[in-house]
């Protein structure tokens, strides 16, 4: 059995309003938390319908891997270069601990 939004996105908006009735209901009769939660649910069967919706504002899933990738992209660039200073700081750590403490210090003179 396949997944159809044809039929399901009728089926969700018949749902948010139900729910938007419901919670209309429920404020009349002074029940807070179940109109609460009709609101809840009207917001999430609405949410659903809208991306169910055929032929919407749905972006190709082509578009939405670029971007995702030119995201990708940019994090790793950026990990990249906090490597490299990373890198660079370990190597002048090292080169300071290589020289040994300074034995031929003097104090200031007075």
């Amino acid at each position: 059995m396949t997944f159809k939004s044809a039929v399901w996105y009728p089926i969700a908006i018949v749902l948010s309003v139900i729910n938007l009735v419901g919670a209309g209901f429920a404020v009349g009769q002074a029940e807070t938390s179940h109109a609460t939660i009709h609101a809840v649910l009207a917001l999430a069967f609405g949410l659903w319908a809208q991306r169910l919706r055929p032929g919407g504002t749905e972006r190709p899933a082509q578009l939405e891997g670029l971007e995702a990738l030119e995201g990708l992209e940019a994090e790793v660039s950026k990990l990249r270069q906090e490597l490299t200073e990373t890198q660079e700081r370990l190597d002048f750590v090292e080169r300071l601990l290589a020289r040994g403490p300074e034995t031929g210090r003097v104090g200031p003179e007075r």
